[in-house]
């Protein structure tokens, strides 16, 4: 077998691993938050909205499709769910009345806080049951992760 081939072997079977594995990974850690969190989780659409405007205060609604993959009007009905919530305020633009710009709310922000600290305290726990140098393969393979989503994410190319 050439170098070749098994390079090529090797890179599917961890495709095929990364993908049989996140999501099952991201749906066990789904279902322990949804069992604690104590408000109506919202949706997943909505809360990938709040964590982008979150970290992007002041982004526009075409801003947010771009970045969220999603279609501008799909954005536009969950920014006038959120903000009919109040979890999400939209304030119009000074020089173009056209264009609103995202803000998180308190509320918003206290509960995407609730998620993360649920979504960490889990992690935790998990990978504290993992030896040692699983962990630090994890650790270890965090950054080629983030990697590996800015070249799957066409507006981060």
């Amino acid at each position: 077998m050439s170098d070749s081939s098994a390079s090529e072997q090797r890179i599917d079977r961890v495709a095929s691993e990364l993908a049989a594995c996140l999501p099952a990974l991201h749906r066990a850690l789904e279902r322990r938050i949804a069992a604690e969190y104590p408000h109506p989780k919202p949706p997943e659409g909505q809360l990938a909205l709040l964590r982008f405007v979150e970290q992007h205060e002041g982004a526009t609604v075409r801003e947010a499709a771009e970045a969220l993959l999603m279609k501008p009007n799909n954005v536009s009905a969950l920014v006038s769910q959120l903000t009919e919530r109040g979890e999400l305020e939209r304030r119009q633009d000074s020089a173009d009345k056209r264009v609103a710009h995202l803000h998180t709310t308190e509320l918003s922000r206290q509960r995407i806080a609730e998620v993360r600290d649920l979504e960490e305290h889990h992690l935790g726990r998990a990978l504290l049951s993992l030896t040692d140098g699983e962990t630090d393969a994890l650790g270890s393979a965090v950054g080629a992760l983030k990697a590996l989503t800015r070249h799957l994410h066409p507006a981060t190319r």
